[in-house]
């Protein structure tokens, strides 16, 4: 027994040992950099109503950002609509944009997020109004709960969005 007490209390010390070198050890985090935010010109986008660019109504929104963005428009809940296109419309203008500014929509269908993007109808450089859009399509069963309306700024300079419109075509069966 007196010889195995030492022997025990080796062991021991030894499994101590080993979990310790195999177990994750806290190594300091590194800053890489701050954003300070005392103010919102550092955020870099700036979203505000221009009442002199419109195409309907009494204002425009004008989006300026620095670097990409994406701004969402709106949402359009309880839909529970299936077997039909959706499209997603808006007039769009630029101006001194770097990049690419174009429509995004995401829809909530059956508990499940999916996306259609209008790469094909967008805006750059300096444009008059355009009208872009972005479909999708809903099969039958395919039933949208919800639509989120996104446009997306792949670039920096400004944009202005107005007649925001959200249509549904009926799919022939």
């Amino acid at each position: 027994m007196q010889k195995f007490i030492p022997f025990f209390i080796q062991l021991v010390s030894t499994i101590f040992a080993l979990l310790l070198l195999l177990s994750p050890r806290a190594v300091e985090a590194a800053e890489i950099k701050r954003l300070p935010l005392e103010n919102a010109d550092s955020i870099g986008t700036k979203i505000s109503t221009d009442n002199d660019a419109k195409v309907e109504g009494t204002g425009a929104i004008k989006i300026s950002t620095l670097w990409p963005t994406t701004i969402c428009l709106g949402e359009v809940p309880g839909l529970s609509v299936d077997n039909v296109k959706l499209n997603f419309l808006a007039k769009v203008k630029s101006e001194k944009f770097e990049g690419k500014a174009y429509l995004e929509m995401w829809c909530f269908v059956n508990g499940k997020n999916y996306f259609s993007r209008g790469l094909n109808s967008f805006v750059t450089g300096t444009s008059n109004w355009q009208t872009l859009q972005t479909p999708f399509l809903l099969k039958k069963n395919q039933i949208a709960e919800k639509v989120v309306l996104n446009i997306v700024l792949n670039g920096s300079g400004t944009i202005w969005v107005d007649d925001v419109i959200l249509s549904k075509q009926e799919l022939s069966q």
